[in-house]
């Protein structure tokens, strides 16, 4: 990509998307094409058509998508399934057929199978059965995958694919209705310092669960990274390769807030998948490597959130 190639990022408004906008532009990069819900519907075909037709990017970074937490991904199969097959349809199709020279498609670890061997390598895609909490979404971003590789085998076109692992930072969803495990316990502890009287916050699961964080700043470098460097059909992993329990965040988070009083654990809710943690080696041999670490990504993330998300 040159400094003034017309780079679209499709969901710019979303924390993905605006995570690589601040990249590009930290980068000088002084053509990007900010694609949010308020300029074009990316599920309606028609309107992401005439979208390509006027504004002609010459890359595409896939951001757009409809996304939650465990709560929303169980309630709402329908949605999460439809909305996302929709979408990156509509862009990829879109972009083969306007020329673009690359685009870059997110995905999520989510794809993977429920009891995948850990830590995870790209080639356990499709070998099992998924999470059913949130298999909807799932089987729409593996889709997408297949719907890129199948564009460059048959057409020649330059789709990557990346799959992350769980993502926080700036921008974040903090709605305890369809946000995801660690903006919601931010949310949900920050509430509790309201109450004079003794809280307790209440927790999915019983906090055994591991989990891999990933800070989107650290995302937004990653796919500059592999639309620089990575052009082969299969999808690569982006994480830190390393986990903790939900537990562990949990008591991290409420030192993080200042919260002092119990947490309750609900074990009459599901944990979902007990463990997940990506195998990184193949994007880490691309030169690229996470920065932010988890406690002070949190603390910044908090500050964000006091700053910014409550109302």
């Amino acid at each position: 990509m040159d400094n003034d190639s017309r780079i679209l990022v499709a969901g710019a408004n979303g924390m993905v998307g605006s995570a690589i906008v601040r990249n590009l532009e930290s980068k000088g990069y002084t053509n990007i094409i900010k694609g949010t819900r308020d300029d074009v519907d990316f599920t309606n075909q028609d309107e992401t058509e005439r979208y390509f037709c006027s504004e002609e990017p010459e890359y595409v970074f896939i951001a757009a998508a409809k996304v939650g937490g465990i709560m929303a991904n169980s309630n709402y199969k329908a949605d999460f399934l439809t909305e996302n097959l929709q979408i990156q349809t509509n862009l990829i199709q879109q972009s083969y057929n306007y020329g673009v020279k690359k685009l870059l498609f997110l995905g999520s670890s989510c794809i993977y199978p429920k009891f995948a061997t850990q830590p995870i390598t790209e080639d356990q895609l499709m070998t099992g059965a998924l999470e059913p909490t949130n298999d909807a979404y799932a089987i729409a971003k593996i889709a997408g995958i297949m719907m890129c590789q199948a564009y460059r085998q048959q057409h020649g076109f330059n789709a990557i694919s990346l799959m992350p692992t769980n993502l926080y930072g700036p921008n974040d969803n903090f709605n305890l209705e369809t946000s995801h495990v660690l903006p919601a316990m931010i949310a949900k502890f920050h509430g509790a310092l309201s109450h004079s009287k003794h809280y307790e916050v209440k927790l999915w699961g019983d906090g055994s669960a591991m989990r891999e964080f990933l800070h989107v700043d650290d995302l937004a470098e990653a796919c500059y990274t592999c639309m620089e460097k990575y052009n082969e059909s299969g999808h690569i992993n982006v994480g830190t390769g390393q986990d903790v329990t939900i537990k562990e965040l949990a008591e991290t988070i409420a030192n993080i807030v200042g919260y002092e009083h119990d947490i309750d654990w609900d074990t009459s809710k599901p944990n979902g998948t007990h463990r997940k943690v990506l195998d990184v080696s193949k994007i880490k041999s691309l030169g690229w490597e996470p920065k932010i670490n988890l406690y002070n990504g949190i603390c910044s993330t908090y500050e964000w959130y006091k700053n910014n998300a409550i109302i």
